[in-house]
């Protein structure tokens, strides 16, 4: 740091992807910009996150060929390697020195704030006018009674395997355990998803349905509706003892059961910082907390934990703390679950009762890309209004995140179906699904009563002006 009476324009605390990026976006406003890491830049997404779980998807798909084209996947050294070179690739993007070269100081430690406008990090005293929290979640520690530490991960932890499990017991339906049960199985593990209630319980239930059958194809054995009582490990062997009495047998046990906001020893109650009951930090629309000079982006808080959230969330909170504005984040929030095939959804997924809301399907039966791929299982389903205007909507295919983008830039935009059938889409693609649901809807509308009375007028005076006397229509 410099002198003493410095005051930081902006002070980030944590390095992951809100951080990073609501660093970079006051350092490239000309804000004296300090950023406050206690372990590694690059945050979970980086280093256990998404990186590393994609990477061994993909792997996981080329097993799956390999065996059976040859019935030797590769190995799970190879596997590993694959994972740590895309991190080594990656990395220096989201480096100390990569942020230092935009303009943002980089400062190891744990920072603890003392009073309002001020934190102390390393023992040093920090003032700042401005404050953005970016400190993540970490994953949450189930409580299953005589569970052994040492056969448990987390999704922190799960990269650091040596060998590929032979047994996998998964705590946990959500995206996080399916992609990674999925993945594997495919690699050879025998899995077993067990789940409180059902299968990615956010999202629809067709789209779910499908999942469960994918993944039970991959070997994955699944067990909804189902607790976990107790576990106990003895001459090596670990057995799991679920809520109606029977036991299943692991020798790794992945806790996939949610993230827990990283917020406790900040001193965020000294600067009033108002947390929920789940330990989030409350922010309002402008990702402001209750403290009009402190901010709050990514997984800290209670917003859906996803890192292109994390990163556009973060870039609005210091525009608005750098510049004084007032931007608010956008309710267009879409998802992904990329387990194969993937599932993407945004906005409205169920048409509401009673609302005049359309659901519009089509069937990637009918879908000339997912015939060519013999992908055909999939579908995609639109929710509109009765004037056509797209509210939201699941897509489930290979790459149904490519697909998604269109559709949330339609709802980001307010745009109609008419708008989608209007544009030229290229073919054959699995964005057809959304081109043709599109028609679909619009075709319904033409049909109505209203549009059939307006168009047959329409066609009525167009013939009348095309045989008046003397138009060179007019054979008289």
């Amino acid at each position: 740091m410099a002198a003493e009476n410095r005051v930081v324009d902006l002070l980030v605390v944590g390095g992951g992807t809100a951080g990073i990026i609501g660093a970079q976006t006051a350092a490239g406003f000309g804000a004296d910009t300090v950023l406050v890491e206690q372990a590694r830049t690059g945050g979970d997404c980086l280093w256990t996150g998404c990186l590393p779980s994609k990477t061994l998807l993909r792997a996981a798909e080329h097993a799956l060929t390999a065996r059976a084209l040859t019935g030797h996947p590769p190995t799970f050294d190879s596997v590993r390697d694959r994972i740590f070179a895309s991190i080594t690739t990656i990395e220096p993007v989201d480096s100390p020195e990569a942020l230092e070269n935009a303009g943002v100081e980089v400062l190891k430690g744990t920072l603890v704030f003392r009073a309002p406008g001020m934190a102390v990090v390393n023992g040093e005293t920090i003032r700042f006018r401005q404050a953005l929290i970016a400190t993540g979640a970490a994953p949450t520690g189930t409580v299953v009674p005589g569970l052994d530490p040492g056969v448990t991960v987390t999704s922190e932890t799960i990269r650091d395997l040596e060998t590929l499990p032979k047994r996998l017991a998964i705590i946990g339906g959500r995206p996080l355990g399916c992609e990674l049960g999925q993945g594997f199985a495919r690699l050879g593990s025998e899995v077993t998803l067990i789940i409180r209630s059902r299968i990615l319980p956010k999202e629809d239930p067709e789209a779910a349905a499908i999942i469960r059958d994918s993944l039970k194809t991959d070997g994955v054995r699944i067990l909804e509706n189902t607790t976990v009582q107790n576990a106990y490990t003895a001459e090596g062997r670990t057995r799991i003892r679920l809520g109606d009495g029977t036991t299943i047998e692991t020798d790794t046990v992945l806790l996939a059961t949610g993230r827990t906001p990283r917020t406790a020893d900040l001193g965020l109650a000294r600067v009033g910082v108002d947390l929920d009951a789940d330990g989030q930090v409350i922010t309002d629309a402008r990702m402001m907390t209750s403290n009009p000079v402190i901010w709050a982006a990514g997984d800290v808080t209670a917003h859906p934990r996803f890192t292109h959230l994390a990163g556009v969330h973060a870039s609005i909170a210091a525009t608005n703390a750098v510049l004084g504005l007032k931007r608010g984040i956008s309710p267009t929030m879409p998802r992904v679950t990329f387990t194969s095939p993937e599932v993407g959804a945004v906005g409205l997924t169920t048409a509401n009762t009673g609302s005049g809301h359309r659901t519009r399907v089509v069937r990637h039966t009918h879908l000339d890309r997912a015939v060519t791929h013999g992908a055909t299982n999939g579908f995609t389903k639109l929710i509109t209004d009765r004037r056509g205007k797209i509210l939201g909507g699941t897509i489930v295919s290979p790459r149904a995140g490519e697909s998604l983008a269109e559709l949330t830039l339609a709802i980001q935009n307010n745009m109609t179906t008419s708008d989608i059938t209007a544009t030229t889409h290229p073919y054959p693609t699995y964005s057809d699904g959304l081109w043709n649901a599109a028609i679909t809807d619009v075709q319904a509308r033409l049909r109505s009563p209203a549009s059939a009375r307006a168009l047959k007028g329409l066609t009525w005076l167009r013939r009348r002006w095309l045989e008046r006397p003397g138009s060179r229509y007019n054979s008289g």
